[in-house]
Protein backbone atom coordinates (compact mmCIF):
# COMPACT_ATOMS: atom_id res chain seq x y z
CA UNK A 1 0.00 0.00 0.00
CA UNK A 2 1.78 3.01 -0.97
CA UNK A 3 1.60 6.30 1.07
CA UNK A 4 -1.19 7.76 -0.86
CA UNK A 5 -3.18 4.63 -0.14
CA UNK A 6 -3.59 5.17 3.17
CA UNK A 7 -5.40 8.38 3.06
CA UNK A 8 -2.78 10.81 5.63
CA UNK A 9 -3.73 13.92 6.90
CA UNK A 10 -2.36 17.12 6.32
CA UNK A 11 -3.10 20.36 7.80
CA UNK A 12 -1.87 23.73 6.21
CA UNK A 13 -1.28 26.91 7.95
CA UNK A 14 -0.82 29.87 5.59
CA UNK A 15 -2.45 33.07 5.13
CA UNK A 16 -2.25 33.22 1.32
CA UNK A 17 -5.66 32.19 0.06
CA UNK A 18 -4.45 31.02 -3.33
CA UNK A 19 -1.58 28.91 -1.80
CA UNK A 20 -4.28 27.28 0.61
CA UNK A 21 -6.12 26.27 -2.11
CA UNK A 22 -3.63 25.36 -4.73
CA UNK A 23 -2.44 22.62 -1.98
CA UNK A 24 -5.86 21.76 -0.78
CA UNK A 25 -6.89 21.01 -4.17
CA UNK A 26 -3.42 19.13 -5.76
CA UNK A 27 -2.88 16.99 -2.09
CA UNK A 28 -6.61 16.25 -2.15
CA UNK A 29 -6.09 15.04 -5.55
CA UNK A 30 -3.10 12.90 -4.14
CA UNK A 31 -5.52 11.06 -1.78
CA UNK A 32 -4.30 13.24 1.22
CA UNK A 33 -6.99 14.70 3.86
CA UNK A 34 -6.00 18.05 4.08
CA UNK A 35 -7.48 21.12 6.01
CA UNK A 36 -6.02 24.16 5.64
CA UNK A 37 -5.84 27.24 8.02
CA UNK A 38 -5.15 30.88 7.42
CA UNK A 39 -3.85 31.42 10.50
CA UNK A 40 -2.29 29.47 13.65
CA UNK A 41 -5.30 30.91 16.12
CA UNK A 42 -7.09 27.69 15.51
CA UNK A 43 -3.43 25.06 15.07
CA UNK A 44 -3.47 23.56 18.38
CA UNK A 45 -6.80 22.69 18.80
CA UNK A 46 -7.50 20.99 15.70
CA UNK A 47 -4.12 19.34 16.62
CA UNK A 48 -5.17 18.02 20.02
CA UNK A 49 -8.57 16.80 18.84
CA UNK A 50 -7.98 15.06 15.48
CA UNK A 51 -4.66 12.99 14.54
CA UNK A 52 -2.24 14.66 11.50
CA UNK A 53 0.55 13.16 10.02
CA UNK A 54 2.10 15.91 8.82
CA UNK A 55 1.82 19.62 9.23
CA UNK A 56 2.83 22.45 6.56
CA UNK A 57 3.34 25.88 7.52
CA UNK A 58 4.11 28.87 6.14
CA UNK A 59 6.90 31.13 7.94
CA UNK A 60 5.99 34.69 7.49
CA UNK A 61 2.31 35.21 8.94
CA UNK A 62 0.86 38.12 10.74
CA UNK A 63 0.18 36.92 14.23
CA UNK A 64 1.97 34.26 15.33
CA UNK A 65 4.53 33.31 12.79
CA UNK A 66 5.86 30.00 11.61
CA UNK A 67 8.10 29.94 14.16
CA UNK A 68 6.43 30.67 17.21
CA UNK A 69 3.84 27.91 15.97
CA UNK A 70 6.23 25.40 15.40
CA UNK A 71 8.27 26.06 18.57
CA UNK A 72 4.77 25.40 20.28
CA UNK A 73 3.78 22.08 18.41
CA UNK A 74 6.97 20.72 19.59
CA UNK A 75 6.47 21.38 23.43
CA UNK A 76 3.53 18.76 22.93
CA UNK A 77 4.29 16.78 19.27
CA UNK A 78 6.33 15.09 17.90
CA UNK A 79 3.97 15.32 14.13
CA UNK A 80 6.57 15.93 11.41
CA UNK A 81 6.28 19.61 10.23
CA UNK A 82 7.55 20.49 6.65
CA UNK A 83 7.98 24.76 7.01
CA UNK A 84 7.37 27.17 3.87
CA UNK A 85 9.41 30.29 3.46
CA UNK A 86 9.70 33.28 0.85
CA UNK A 87 12.74 34.27 2.14
CA UNK A 88 16.10 33.81 0.51
CA UNK A 89 17.76 34.11 3.79
CA UNK A 90 19.80 30.39 5.20
CA UNK A 91 19.15 31.87 8.61
CA UNK A 92 15.30 31.49 8.49
CA UNK A 93 15.86 27.41 7.32
CA UNK A 94 18.29 27.38 10.56
CA UNK A 95 16.11 28.45 12.77
CA UNK A 96 13.31 26.27 11.51
CA UNK A 97 15.07 23.04 11.78
CA UNK A 98 16.31 24.19 14.88
CA UNK A 99 12.93 24.33 16.19
CA UNK A 100 12.30 20.82 15.40
CA UNK A 101 11.02 21.51 11.38
CA UNK A 102 11.61 18.18 9.65
CA UNK A 103 11.95 20.02 6.36
CA UNK A 104 11.71 23.09 4.05
CA UNK A 105 10.39 24.18 0.69
CA UNK A 106 11.07 27.79 -0.60
CA UNK A 107 8.73 29.78 -2.31
CA UNK A 108 7.86 30.22 -5.09
CA UNK A 109 7.51 26.18 -5.20
CA UNK A 110 6.36 23.28 -7.83
CA UNK A 111 3.60 21.28 -6.15
CA UNK A 112 5.38 18.15 -7.23
CA UNK A 113 8.42 18.78 -5.38
CA UNK A 114 6.41 19.82 -2.07
CA UNK A 115 4.48 16.30 -2.56
CA UNK A 116 7.65 14.50 -3.09
CA UNK A 117 9.01 15.95 0.08
CA UNK A 118 5.54 15.00 2.31
CA UNK A 119 6.00 11.51 0.59
CA UNK A 120 9.97 11.44 2.05
CA UNK A 121 9.09 12.96 5.45
CA UNK A 122 6.33 10.56 5.83
CA UNK A 123 8.62 7.63 4.84
CA UNK A 124 11.53 8.63 7.54
CA UNK A 125 8.88 9.08 10.14
CA UNK A 126 7.26 5.92 9.90
CA UNK A 127 7.55 3.91 13.01
CA UNK A 128 9.59 0.74 12.44
CA UNK A 129 8.89 -2.79 13.48
CA UNK A 130 10.74 -3.04 16.16
CA UNK A 131 9.90 -6.55 16.50
CA UNK A 132 11.75 -7.72 13.32
CA UNK A 133 14.47 -5.54 13.53
CA UNK A 134 15.13 -4.20 17.31
CA UNK A 135 13.78 -1.46 19.07
CA UNK A 136 16.90 0.31 20.22
CA UNK A 137 20.20 1.34 18.58
CA UNK A 138 23.14 1.15 21.03
CA UNK A 139 26.17 2.59 20.80
CA UNK A 140 29.11 4.53 23.25
CA UNK A 141 26.72 5.22 25.98
CA UNK A 142 23.71 6.18 24.60
CA UNK A 143 20.25 4.27 23.23
CA UNK A 144 18.19 5.85 20.20
CA UNK A 145 14.87 4.35 20.70
CA UNK A 146 13.48 3.86 17.10
CA UNK A 147 9.56 3.61 18.25
CA UNK A 148 9.05 6.66 21.14
CA UNK A 149 12.19 8.30 18.94
CA UNK A 150 14.13 9.19 21.65
CA UNK A 151 17.77 9.24 22.73
CA UNK A 152 18.57 7.71 26.19
CA UNK A 153 21.72 8.22 28.26
CA UNK A 154 23.25 5.38 30.43
CA UNK A 155 21.32 6.43 33.07
CA UNK A 156 18.23 5.90 31.81
CA UNK A 157 17.62 10.05 31.22
CA UNK A 158 15.06 10.42 28.42
CA UNK A 159 16.12 13.09 25.84
CA UNK A 160 13.56 13.96 22.96
CA UNK A 161 14.65 14.93 19.69
CA UNK A 162 13.43 16.96 16.71
CA UNK A 163 12.52 14.90 14.00
CA UNK A 164 15.26 16.43 11.73
CA UNK A 165 17.92 15.45 15.04
CA UNK A 166 16.26 12.07 15.31
CA UNK A 167 17.09 11.59 10.81
CA UNK A 168 20.09 12.63 11.18
CA UNK A 169 21.49 10.25 14.14
CA UNK A 170 19.51 7.55 12.22
CA UNK A 171 21.08 8.14 9.23
CA UNK A 172 24.86 7.76 10.98
CA UNK A 173 23.81 4.77 13.31
CA UNK A 174 22.65 2.49 9.91
CA UNK A 175 26.30 3.29 8.76
CA UNK A 176 28.56 2.86 11.48
CA UNK A 177 32.50 3.73 10.34
CA UNK A 178 31.33 4.88 6.84
CA UNK A 179 32.30 8.83 5.71
CA UNK A 180 29.31 10.33 4.78
CA UNK A 181 29.69 13.37 3.10
CA UNK A 182 27.67 16.90 2.88
CA UNK A 183 26.10 15.76 -0.15
CA UNK A 184 25.09 12.07 1.36
CA UNK A 185 23.88 13.69 4.61
CA UNK A 186 21.60 16.29 2.76
CA UNK A 187 20.32 13.83 0.20
CA UNK A 188 19.65 10.82 2.51
CA UNK A 189 17.93 12.73 4.78
CA UNK A 190 15.79 15.44 3.33
CA UNK A 191 15.87 14.00 -0.76
CA UNK A 192 17.92 17.13 -2.03
CA UNK A 193 21.75 18.27 -3.07
CA UNK A 194 23.82 20.06 -1.48
CA UNK A 195 23.78 23.59 -2.42
CA UNK A 196 27.44 25.12 -1.37
CA UNK A 197 25.57 27.63 0.90
CA UNK A 198 23.36 26.03 2.47
CA UNK A 199 25.12 25.28 6.01
CA UNK A 200 22.08 23.94 7.65
CA UNK A 201 23.34 20.55 7.91
CA UNK A 202 26.67 21.72 9.94
CA UNK A 203 24.54 23.64 12.35
CA UNK A 204 22.42 20.85 13.01
CA UNK A 205 25.09 18.31 13.15
CA UNK A 206 26.62 20.81 15.88
CA UNK A 207 23.06 20.82 17.40
CA UNK A 208 23.83 16.91 17.48
CA UNK A 209 27.31 16.50 18.92
CA UNK A 210 26.01 18.74 22.07
CA UNK A 211 23.29 16.82 22.25
CA UNK A 212 25.73 13.51 22.80
CA UNK A 213 28.04 15.61 25.49
CA UNK A 214 30.52 15.65 22.66
CA UNK A 215 33.86 17.83 22.67
CA UNK A 216 33.52 20.31 20.30
CA UNK A 217 37.33 20.06 19.50
CA UNK A 218 37.54 16.69 19.84
CA UNK A 219 34.46 14.86 18.89
CA UNK A 220 34.64 10.61 19.53
CA UNK A 221 31.15 9.88 18.62
CA UNK A 222 30.87 11.69 15.10
CA UNK A 223 33.95 12.82 13.70
CA UNK A 224 34.69 14.78 10.84
CA UNK A 225 36.93 13.73 7.69
CA UNK A 226 38.97 16.87 6.92
CA UNK A 227 37.88 17.10 3.19
CA UNK A 228 35.56 13.69 3.00
CA UNK A 229 32.49 14.12 5.10
CA UNK A 230 31.67 12.83 8.66
CA UNK A 231 31.93 9.58 9.98
CA UNK A 232 30.58 7.43 13.17
CA UNK A 233 33.02 6.19 14.93
CA UNK A 234 31.76 3.93 17.43
CA UNK A 235 30.02 0.34 16.83
CA UNK A 236 26.28 0.02 17.08
CA UNK A 237 24.55 -2.94 18.46
CA UNK A 238 20.52 -3.88 18.11
CA UNK A 239 18.51 -4.58 21.09
CA UNK A 240 15.27 -5.25 21.89
CA UNK A 241 14.77 -4.03 25.23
Amino acid sequence: MTLSEQSKRILVVDDDQQIRELLQSYLEKNNFGVIALEDGSQLMEHLRSQPFDLVILDIMMPGDDGFSLCRKIRAELEVPIIMLTASAEETDRIIGLELGADDYVAKPFNPRELLARIKAVLRRTRVPNAEAKGRFLCFAEWRLDTVNRDLISKEGLVLPLSGADYNLLLLFLEHPNQVLSRDDLLSLTRGREANPYDRSIDVQLSRLRQRLGEDAKTPHIIKTVRGAGYVLAVEVERSVD
